[in-house]
């Protein structure tokens, strides 16, 4: 017991001193305190009670706190402030009329489907001043990141598929009777008290786990009722590292949900589109089909025409449709006529063009941007399908992410999990890793360089998978016209005095499935090199600012010798560059040979530089093996890229006395 009591108040004189390393003083304002109390009802709906008070502690925390604003979905929930004071540094509390609060449409991008914000406007606060107020918002949650939030745009969220008749059903959640929400505990200014309460009846049973740290927690009776508090002090600001993982795969999370686990909501989001009746043929689409699909004698040939049809050929545009939105897909009817939508349609519709080719289809929930607990909390925000082949494997298809794509399921989804909403049920799957050589980049030059620095010569690119996409992208996506000047523009980026002298793009590059891209270079660089008193620096062309959109993984800050978090690329891939440099004669490299062999669990890369008497070969060779890494891959992938810079350094021509 002594034992266990010293344990105790050592735990909290570590909680006491590491409390104090919190400089509050230094913010412009302070969250004193944010406090969330839920009620859920029999049916799933929840009254939320939120109160936060904001201490202000200069004039710029005062300016940025005197307008409250708050997002709501009208189609899920009913949000209203309740209670607004400023308390005074006299101590002195002034009332503010709720009365004057205005509610408005959000802000939208892309999707349009009527969210709203309520704004109050408090008027002038000073240093020392503390804002109190409440809202209540009663519905249920979702877990919908906004475009912000992803950079990138959203397709789905949960709201509701039938029509409302009183606010029972309209504040009932899609999947009725049950109750989850995904509470985030990190934040971007100091919480010196955090709060969520979580009431519900008896009966029902909760699942819940904190996620990456702790918070004090207790579940005690209340009458009827089970009472949850997960309660957190001294809240510092979590502070981001660059190209790090999402912050709910980093940060302090709490997940609760009352589903039992995710074949239960599978089977679920099965039914309820097939009882809609989503992916019913339609005469139209099925004309397109069998045009489509003509002289196509394999599963795969015909999932893979029909995917790039989908994908090609209904815009990404969310509109509010009416009924079906959210968790039920809207009809094939609806998407093939208006050829737009999220990527509810666009999977939809897919779905339903490859029911109609004898493919067996079904949508699949998934979370673009950080991964999915298996606590069934429902932390999704984009629309997927998978294809049951014939020998019964499952396999992921993303329409919405593979326009004008030689792939099926974009790789920047790879280690990305997804929930397929099959009848028999399915369990939480996650895509695997993509090879690197499925999205190689390859430069390969031949140049002339003379005494005065300038150089001609000519390289070829090549690229497969993603980095496929990123070259491609002006033939596809520009006007033809451009081409020139954007091809020009690539060569500008290694030397402003640069000249395109011609370029070989092949036949048609806006045909994507006929071969992956190569295109031909031919240019002139006057005063390329730096030259000296018979002495010349030259820098290697194919690591000089060619195609760095494609070099994603050049963004990674190798500055850090570590990393607290797990950390992003864009894609795994593989990067193949090869040089070969003829010199001026009477002139020979003074920079030694190189030839570096690095090999590790995340990155490879090999590289040699070996000069003759009258030229110079590069070679390198660059493996990125994921998309996702750990924290522990940085080593490796630190040491890989820093390898790779390396042979970006000036070499060394002198001429021979």
């Amino acid at each position: 017991m002594k034992k266990f009591i010293s344990t105790l108040l050592f735990t909290f004189i570590l909680f006491s001193l590491s409390a104090h390393e919190i400089d509050f003083s230094k913010y412009d304002y302070v969250n004193v305190l944010d406090s969330t109390f839920v009620k859920v009802t029999e049916i799933g709906s929840g009254t939320f009670n939120i109160v936060k008070i904001i201490k202000i502690q200069t004039n710029k925390g005062a300016l940025q706190n005197r307008v409250i604003k708050f997002d709501y979905d009208p189609l899920t929930a009913f949000a209203k402030f309740t209670s607004v004071k400023i308390l005074r540094a006299n101590g002195k509390v002034e009332e503010i009329n709720v009365n004057n609060v205005k509610d408005y449409v959000a802000p939208a991008h892309m999707i349009y489907w009527g969210a709203r914000q309520i704004l109050l406007e408090v008027g002038r606060l000073y240093p020392g001043d503390k804002l109190k107020y409440e809202i209540e918002k009663k519905g249920f949650t979702y877990a919908l990141l906004t475009a912000q939030q992803m950079n990138m745009p959203v397709g789905k969220t949960s709201s509701m598929a039938v029509k409302q008749n009183s606010d029972d059903d309209r504040f009932a959640p899609p999947m009725r009777g049950e109750f989850y929400d995904i509470v985030p505990f990190w934040t971007n200014i100091p919480i010196c008290k955090k709060v969520y309460i979580l009431s519900i009846p008896e009966n029902k049973e909760i699942q819940f786990k904190f996620y990456q740290g702790n918070c004090a927690s207790s579940m005690v009776y209340k009458g009827d009722r089970k009472v949850y508090e997960f309660t957190k002090v001294n809240m510092a600001p979590f502070k981001r590292e660059s190209n790090m993982v999402d912050y709910f795969d980093c940060a302090p999370k709490l997940f609760l949900s009352s589903t039992k686990n995710w074949k239960e909501k599978s089977k679920w989001f099965n039914k309820v589109n097939e009882d809609y009746g989503s992916f019913n043929s339609y005469a139209p689409a099925a004309k397109k089909v069998k045009e489509l699909i003509n002289g196509k004698t394999t599963e795969m040939g015909k999932i893979e025409v029909l995917t790039h049809w989908v994908a090609d050929n209904i815009r990404y545009s969310g509109i509010t449709m009416g009924e079906g939105e959210g968790f039920t897909l809207h009809p094939l009817s609806m998407n093939y006529e208006d050829r737009c939508g999220v990527c509810k349609d666009i999977a939809g519709s897919l779905i339903g063009m490859l029911r109609i080719a004898g493919v067996e289809a079904y949508p699949a929930m998934t979370m673009a941007g950080s991964r999915v607990e298996k606590i069934p909390a429902d932390h999704f925000n984009h629309c997927v399908v998978v294809a049951r082949l014939k020998t019964g494997e499952l396999i992921p298809i993303d329409p919405t992410w593979v326009p004008f794509c030689r792939e099926l399921w974009s790789s920047a989804e790879q280690q990305q999990n997804y929930l397929p909403g099959v009848p028999e049920g399915s369990d939480l799957c996650e895509t695997p890793l993509s090879p690197p050589e499925n999205h190689y980049f390859r430069i390969k030059a031949i140049n002339h360089l003379d005494a005065s620095g300038n150089l001609k010569g000519e390289f070829i690119v090549t690229a497969e998978g993603q980095s496929d996409r990123s070259v491609r992208g002006i033939f596809l996506s520009g006007w033809r016209n451009d081409w020139q000047n954007y091809l020009e523009g690539i060569l500008l980026t290694v030397s402003p005095k640069a000249k395109l002298i011609s370029v070989d793009y092949g036949k048609d590059p806006k045909n994507y499935m006929a071969a992956p891209i190569s295109i031909k270079f031919k240019y002139v660089i006057p005063d390329y090199a730096v030259c000296g008193d018979n002495e010349v620096l030259y820098k290697p062309i194919i690591m000089n600012n060619l195609y760095n959109s494609v070099r994603s993984f050049r963004t990674l800050d190798t500055s850090l010798e570590n990393r607290k978090y797990g950390f992003k690329d864009r894609c795994s891939r593989l990067v193949e560059l090869e040089e070969l440099v003829y010199i001026p004669r009477n002139y020979k490299v003074v920079s030694k040979d190189i030839n570096i062999d690095f090999v590790s669990t995340p990155a490879d890369f090999q590289g040699t530089m070996i000069s003759t008497d009258n030229t110079i070969k590069l070679n390198e060779k660059l493996v990125m093996k994921k998309r996702v890494y750990n924290k522990e891959d940085w080593n490796g992938v630190r040491q890989a890229i820093l390898d790779y810079d390396s042979f970006g350094d000036y070499i060394i021509i002198k001429k021979d006395k």
